[in-house]
């Protein structure tokens, strides 16, 4: 096996961490093959873990009925275990075509630290992009589908409920539309500088402001699902960003829900938003997510940094429940 970066395994071997059980993972030895034509090998960089989907994934709870739309693009095995997990990684191309030689690259694969990919599945990482902050990618590709979804515009009330990655990253783009007014929710107070960082509010959910024009709920929990209708003005829609697994979630759609003509709606970003999918391609609704990433104000989102050697240690601690921070990258050799 020829490749052209000398610090590429020579055993045709790569390493990838897999699931392997109930609140355990590993790292396992994978075969890595020469890119055939119109393939690329990638030496990864960082890659990001997505706490809300991967702790599902950790704990055993992807619902059998949704384990097809949850399988990620390149995941190999099937839930709920043994499965090759992850879709945010950022990393160099080493070998094939030309034009992408030694380009920085954010592409939908697992934890692994040598890969082959079809290089239609490459998404140039832009050169104002540090690598590190790129594993954002997945997440602003998220967060800019529910903006869509939202039908926020210049000078709407916006409130977001839950400050998690997603919620800061779509607290950011409605920060930006013109005289809009945005509030960031969530119980954490330590979240407050973050939000004004965005150029956004912050609130605890007893003072959540009322007579909003648009609600985004990214908090997971049932909590913040009340506080987002609450939140609500006359015939508001409510973007429900949350993925529940398979756990049953109460919802407070009594009293006044159906007076108010309240429309709660789901957000995900398998399928681009209605309003843009008939001009929108998954690669163009990516390549821009990457761009909105030339922000320094997102580096303060990635508050956790681990080496690959001891992810199947710390995944643990990281998945936790009240496990502090925001989003943990995996810092490859």
């Amino acid at each position: 096996m020829k490749l052209r970066n000398p610090e590429a395994p020579m055993n045709g071997m790569a390493t990838a961490l897999w699931y392997a059980s109930r609140g355990h993972a590993e790292l396992r030895k994978a075969e890595l093959r020469t890119p055939k034509e119109g393939e690329a090998l990638v030496r990864a960089l960082w890659s990001g873990i997505s706490r809300g989907t991967e702790r599902l994934v950790f704990h055993g709870r992807v619902s059998p009925s949704e384990a097809g739309r949850m399988r990620a693009p390149l995941q190999d095995g099937d839930f709920p275990y043994p499965v090759k997990y992850g879709y945010c990684a950022v990393g160099v191309v080493e070998d094939g075509p030309e034009e992408w030689i030694g380009r920085t690259v954010f592409v939908l694969h697992p934890h692994q630290d040598w890969f082959v990919v079809p290089v239609s599945m490459l998404n140039a990482v832009p050169e104002n992009v540090p690598p590190r902050r790129a594993v954002l990618g997945a997440n602003m590709e998220t967060a800019l589908n529910a903006l869509w979804d939202s039908g926020a515009g210049p000078g709407d009330r916006v409130v977001v409920v839950g400050a998690g990655v997603v919620g800061c990253l779509v607290t950011a783009l409605a920060a930006g539309l013109p005289g809009a007014e945005v509030t960031l929710v969530d119980i954490d107070l330590s979240r407050e500088t973050i939000a004004g960082s965005l150029g956004a509010v912050f609130a605890k959910p007893i003072d959540a402001p009322g007579e909003a024009d648009v609600v985004i709920h990214a908090s997971g929990t049932a909590p913040g699902l009340a506080c987002s209708l609450a939140c609500a003005g006359e015939e508001t829609t409510i973007v429900e960003m949350s993925w529940y697994g398979d756990a049953m979630v109460p919802a407070p759609l009594g009293l006044d829900f159906h007076t108010r003509r309240l429309k709660l709606v789901s957000s995900q970003v398998g399928k681009i938003a209605t309003s843009r999918r008939e001009r929108w391609s998954h690669a163009r609704r990516m390549a821009k997510a990457l761009c909105l990433l030339d922000d320094s104000r997102f580096d303060a989102l990635i508050t956790k940094e681990i080496s690959f050697k001891d992810a199947p240690e710390e995944f643990p601690r990281i998945f936790a429940p009240e496990a502090p921070g925001l989003a943990t990258v995996i810092r490859y050799p």
